[in-house]
């Protein structure tokens, strides 16, 4: 029997704060099998937890991340942003989806990927985000797990899909249906696809056959999936 990957998307965050150590644990609690979490660098490239360029939106303070040190980021936010490190503490066996908003700067993610290495994770995380940065993914890790991020219905172009060499391609979950399922299934890789939160958009995601959902909503479809 086929088996969606259940990916909650932040962590859970309708219930608790985004992309924090409880978010996580909240979202394995309800039966995610991996969390997608947004990683970026402080000033003193500490990899950290946000997915937003600044601490604006989630902690009030009109603070770029990248013109913070970790411990600025740290006494800002009552030492509410964690560390990747501490994610991948907290994580223990599930897997993590890592998000790389910051685009493709190749010594932000080579520091990223190395971090991932020095805790012995590399078995439990993989990465997504454009192709860009997925290219300077692969530079640094020659084994890293991929999900290619993909925004329209035009197929990646061999060439690239030569290059970045992914295992997932990653679909924003409205472009999705039966023909394209097909074709991503028919060139060789898995598809997941993202943030579907309603039931009825999940129900139609999982009747055409996609491999991975991520939501915001790691609860409801915990539930459909198991039904």
């Amino acid at each position: 029997m086929r088996t969606v990957t259940a990916v909650a998307h932040r962590g859970d965050p309708y219930r608790v704060r985004e992309n924090t150590v409880d978010s996580l644990r909240s979202a394995l609690r309800l039966g995610a099998d991996a969390v997608e979490i947004d990683v970026r660098l402080t000033r003193d490239n500490v990899p950290v937890l946000l997915h937003d360029g600044s601490l604006k939106r989630l902690w009030e303070h009109d603070r770029p991340v990248r013109s913070l040190s970790f411990d600025e980021v740290r006494g800002l936010t009552a030492g509410g942003v964690p560390t990747l490190v501490d994610a991948l503490a907290a994580a223990g066996d599930a897997r993590l989806m890592i998000d790389l908003p910051g685009g493709p700067d190749r010594r932000a993610v080579r520091r990223i990927v190395d971090v991932v290495r020095e805790c012995g994770a590399e078995e439990r995380v993989y990465y997504c985000a454009g192709a860009e940065t997925m290219l300077a993914v692969r530079a640094a890790d020659h084994a890293a797990e991929i999900a290619l991020t993909w925004t329209t219905l035009a197929p990646p172009r061999p060439a690239l899909l030569a290059a970045v060499r992914p295992r997932w391609i990653n679909y924003r979950f409205a472009l999705v249906d039966r023909e394209l399922t097909a074709r991503v299934h028919r060139d060789g890789y898995l598809l997941s696809v993202w943030t579907p939160d309603t039931r009825r958009s999940m129900r139609r995601l999982l009747d055409v056959g996609v491999d991975s959902i991520t939501t915001n909503r790691i609860d409801a479809l915990c539930a459909l999936r198991k039904a």
